[in-house]
Parts: C-alpha cells; structure tokens; sequence
C-alpha cells in the first residue's frame, strides 16, 4: 500500500482523460484523486468487536488480508475505498461495569495494537493528527483507537489516563445507557447532563489532548460538554436529528454552537439515523420483539420465530447514499462547512445503504457531494481536513 497514493491519482487522471467516459466515471476519478491527496478518516468502525465476538479475538480467524464477504471492512476494499485513517472502535457493552468494562476495553484495545502488528505494509498506528499525514503519504491505513462509552474507565481518571497512553484517541462519554456521571441518549434522564466529576472528565480529556466524543449523549450532556470544553468535540457517528428526529441524531441547537466550539459530526451511515422511514421501520421492529419477548418469556427461540416472520412480513424500507449526503448537507447549512466529515460505523451496522455497502464506496460519496456542486475545497475538508484541524487544536489545548 505504500504507493497507494501515486497510483490512486494516476488512475484518477487517465480515467479523467478516458475517451468516452461517463460524467460519473469523470466525478469518481475526482474523487479517488482527492482520497489521494488528502486522507479520508472515517470517525467509527467496529471491525475490533466483530474479531471478538466471531474469533473469540482471533485476528487469523478473521483475516482481514484475504477477503471478508460477511464483514464491512478487509484491507482490499479499505485500499478500493481510499481510507486514509480509521478510528477503530473499542467498544464494549454498555452492560459491562467495573473492572469488566475496563478489562474488556483494554482487551480490545489490544486487538486494534496486534492488528498493526500484524499487517505492517498495510497499517500504522496514528497518535496525532502529523502522525495521520504521514502514514498516508506511505501509503498505509492511519489507526486510531476510540473508546466508546465512559463506563470503560469505571469512574477513574487514572485509568482514562492509562486509555491515552494505550493510544486512545477520543472516548465517547457514554453509550446506549447512562452511567454514574452523564446521561445517555437512549436512556431515562438521570443526571441532566453531566456531573461535577463529568465536567471534571471533560477537562482531563482537554489536558490529555483527547477527543470527547458527544454521540451517544444527550442533548443535556452535550449541552453540558460543550460548556465546558476548550477543545473541539466531535460526534464520530451521528447524523441530523432535524432529518430523521431519533435520540441519536445531533440537533440543530447543538449543530448552531459546534462554530464557536469548532467542533465536527462526522455523519453516520447507519440506516436507522438516515431514513426517516428506516426509523419508523426500526421503532415498529422494537416494538414487536419486545411484545414477543413478553409473550414467551420461557421460550426464547419462540420469540425469535415469530421476529423473524414479522420482519418477513414487514421489509425495511432501508436507507440510501442520497440521503447520507442530505444529512451531510444539512449540517453544511446549520454548521457550517468547516463542521462536517465522516462517521460510517461499518461493521457496527447489520445493514447499509443502497449504495455505501462497505469500506471501498467512500468515493462513491465523495463523487456524490462533487455531483452536487461541492468545490474540492469542501470536499477535502468533509472527508478529512476538518477532522485534522480538530486534532490538531486538541493537542494545541492540551500543550497549553
């Protein structure tokens, strides 16, 4: 992958200059010319857990240099697809607590490290935004790691420190459930917000030079977050609530502060938060697994029938690549051009929209946006300069 960048661009100017060649054709060989130039960093994937929880954490097992058809992500289409850095995921369950969730991070964390261990000429492991612009001027995947959600440090500074050192780069302060000192976005109001010791996380984070991560949270929290801050946030997965109006979606009076913040929402690809109709889909889908759930608390697998006849019965409408782009779009109008990148949360998704099916179709959005009448200035800032200005004013913060 070392000469992944002159060639990306060789093939963009001779597809360019193709005799006959489609207006699509000429707006993907823009779009892999500026993947070249400038590194395309996608905010979330959740390749780590699916090493987890299908190779009991096994990287052989799930071999990411051979092909991968029942995943998102293999090295090919990260190369197809013009990836210059990926924040891999270190997820862990909202469920787990203590000692759990930290010992469960620090296992996943430890997977992304062998990970780059294990494909040297492929990826390297990124700690600053300068380290990104090198590793994709070699040719090679710059890796970031993410934690996603605050109970992986179990209420202790000390291990949020020890997460830095490891390599981590942004923590999302929660996940689908509240913890000790900030509310979630899919949970009951507890906190409203953060907690004295939440703000206190917040301004370690700064000190570190670590992201703090708003997906996931409240609009308190973020609220909250924001207040505090004297660095940029990001939203590594998260589309526009205003679009499709679910607790996952960022809306519009956050998306209005994020200028004087400086902040970026690197908008998702999850159907669910794209589609409003996938949304209504979704909402329907919960509904009805919790009426069977409560109907055969003995017998699971009955459950699991009768889901599986109503979602025969009942096909979700999906998503599409249009309509990431009108969430792109929209926070464009609100926020700002400066405001916008990439979140995708490839492997973390069961299903995609018509048109990103993986790894290897950024460019199809990148030519989307061109299409559209995005200048290549915009575009190099969606797909990864705002990510890196933010980077870089975090690390300033944290010198300071």
């Amino acid at each position: 992958m070392r000469l992944r960048a002159s060639i990306l661009a060789a093939v963009a100017v001779v597809l360019a200059g193709v005799p006959g060649a489609s207006p699509q054709d000429d707006l993907l060989a823009r779009a892999r010319r500026l993947h070249a130039e400038v590194p395309l960093v996608d905010g979330h994937n959740d390749y780590p857990w699916e090493v987890r929880e299908r190779a009991g954490g096994d990287l052989a097992k799930l071999d990411i240099a051979a092909p991968q058809p029942s995943l998102h992500t293999d090295l090919a289409r990260l190369r197809a697809g013009g990836v210059g850095a990926q924040f891999w995921s270190v997820y862990v369950p909202a469920e787990f607590s203590g000692d759990r969730a930290v010992s469960a991070t620090l296992e996943q964390i430890d997977v992304v490290h062998r990970m780059v261990n294990r494909y040297p000429h492929d990826l390297a492991l990124a700690l600053t935004a300068a380290d990104v612009e090198r590793i994709h001027r070699e040719g090679k995947v710059a890796s970031l790691i993410g934690v996603e959600g605050g109970h992986s440090i179990n209420a202790s500074l000390g291990v949020l420190r020890m997460l830095h050192r490891l390599g981590a780069r942004y923590m999302t302060l929660t996940h689908g459930r509240n913890i000790p000192w900030a509310d979630s976005a899919t949970d009951t109001p507890v906190h409203h917000g953060l907690t004295p010791f939440g703000r206190e996380v917040v301004r370690e984070m700064n000190r570190l030079g670590m992201l703090v991560d708003l997906s996931h949270v409240s609009p308190e929290t973020m609220n909250d977050a924001l207040d505090e801050s004297r660095a940029p946030v990001v939203f590594s997965h998260s589309s526009a609530r205003a679009l499709v109006d679910v607790p996952r979606n960022v809306p519009d009076a956050i998306l209005r502060r994020l200028p004087a913040n400086g902040g970026v929402v690197m908008v998702s690809f999850v159907p669910d938060f794209t589609s409003p109709a996938m949304a209504k889909w979704a909402e329907a889908a919960e509904r009805e697994e919790a009426r069977l759930a409560a109907l055969w608390p003995e017998a699971p697998e009955r459950a699991r029938e009768g889901r599986d006849a109503w979602r025969k019965a009942h096909r979700a409408p999906g998503a599409t690549l249009a309509q990431v782009a009108d969430h792109i779009d929209h926070v464009r109008r609100v926020a700002g051009i400066d405001h916008v990148g990439l979140g995708s949360d490839f492997d973390g998704i069961t299903s995609t929209p018509l048109g990103l099916p993986d790894v290897g179709a950024f460019p199809a959005l990148t030519a989307e946006l061109l299409r559209r009448g995005y200048s290549d200035d915009d575009v190099r800032k969606v797909i990864g300069l705002n990510v890196l200005r933010v980077m870089r004013r975090a690390e300033a913060v944290a010198t300071r």
